[in-house]
């Protein structure tokens, strides 16, 4: 079996995408839009001028938006926000 190579763990992939405009969807159906501006370990992230959406309607805008990791069911890069 062989190891993920260094620059395809996903923190490092995240970590690329730094002050990049991202989508992420949490496990409860919520989808926040912002730019990434914090990430951590437990890939808990920072959004910057975050959107919230439920079923691709606009819920609220936010300034700062902190996503818990666990929380997260998966990430899109590089979004064109605007």
């Amino acid at each position: 079996m062989s190891m993920m190579e260094p620059s395809k763990k996903p923190l490092n992939v995240l970590i690329k995408q730094l002050h990049g405009n991202i989508e992420v969807v949490l496990k409860n159906g919520y989808e926040y839009k912002g730019k990434m501006i914090k990430v951590d370990g437990h890939m808990n992230i920072l959004l910057e001028g975050a959107t919230e959406y439920k079923d691709e309607q606009l819920m609220t805008n936010y300034g700062n938006v902190l996503l818990r990791g666990n929380n997260v069911l998966y990430i899109v890069l590089n979004t064109n926000l605007r």
